[in-house]
């Protein structure tokens, strides 16, 4: 060993592997490569010694194969002198990305288990009582957009808006929360998107903004049923809907509306109650 090396803490090859948790095949690609070459090579012996100066290096390599560069490539940026600073910051980017794709997985998953169980309960649909009865108008303060399936993630954003202008406003909101489906749909790259309106009940009339729109929703006759359990198995709600219209000669005449009379983080999403309303009118010989 060189008079050099005593001066600094040197290690073996295979005892600076398992100080950074990785194979000696590994060093010995990156030296091969010439992103870390040993500190010295004993000739007679044929050992190799790394320094623990090189543990900086050997962290920015094993970080930035994490984010997904290439040998090559991560060699042009270690040329570049990257920073502690940059490098957190692409940590920070990929952290995210990362997250995003197991939120969209995760939510795949629930969606997977939820056509299997619609699967298993063929021929075992739920009994939904079909109600007709007059709404009132009804003034609320909305939000309407093309919003990704599954509906509630994209409209709990619509929701958020609307109860931080109305706490901006000094007004109480009203409930039950309630939504609008139109419609209108669009096929993204990302999933279907449907264009929905989310809205919040209102006691009294204040302006809206660019984002929020205050009106009223006109009364109607409704045809109307209780979903209880998760929103992924509202489709069986409007099922039994859409048979009630058949059998009985009415009509939709205006934009299912959703109620959320019981939801929240906080609760079990098989114990959610959501009212379906369908404005109807009775048809006509001529509708027939």
């Amino acid at each position: 060993m060189k008079e050099g090396m005593r001066e600094r803490t040197v290690l073996k090859i295979g005892e600076f592997a398992r100080v950074n948790q990785v194979s000696i095949a590994t060093l010995r690609h990156y030296e091969k490569s010439g992103l870390l070459k040993p500190l010295e090579l004993d000739p007679a012996t044929g050992y190799r010694y790394y320094s623990l100066d090189q543990l900086p290096r050997l962290n920015r390599i094993l970080a930035l194969k994490e984010l997904g560069f290439s040998l090559e490539q991560i060699a042009q940026l270690l040329e570049g002198e990257l920073s502690f600073e940059r490098l957190r910051g692409m940590f920070q980017l990929k952290q995210a990305q990362t997250q995003q794709m197991i939120d969209a997985e995760q939510a795949r998953l629930t969606r997977i288990a939820a056509r299997l169980s619609q699967i298993e309960q063929e021929g075992k649909m739920p009994a939904y009582e079909v109600l007709l009865k007059g709404v009132d108008a009804l003034l609320v303060a909305s939000i309407r957009g093309i919003v990704p399936l599954p509906l509630a993630d994209g409209l709990e954003q619509s929701y958020a808006k609307i109860a931080a202008y109305l706490d901006e406003q000094r007004v109480q909101p009203g409930s039950p929360a309630l939504y609008l489906l139109y419609s209108r749909s669009e096929q993204h790259d990302d999933g279907l998107y449907i264009d929905a309106e989310a809205a919040i009940p209102l006691s009294i009339a204040l302006e809206g903004n660019e984002q929020i729109t205050i009106q009223t929703l006109p009364g109607a006759l409704m045809a109307c049923t209780i979903h209880t359990g998760a929103d992924l198995f509202l489709g069986q709600a409007y099922a039994a809907l859409y048979r009630w219209l058949k059998d009985s000669g009415y009509q939709v005449i205006g934009p299912p509306r959703q109620l959320r009379l019981r939801y929240g983080a906080h609760i079990d999403p098989t114990q959610y109650v959501t009212e379906v309303q369908f404005p109807v009118k009775k048809m006509s010989e001529g509708d027939r």
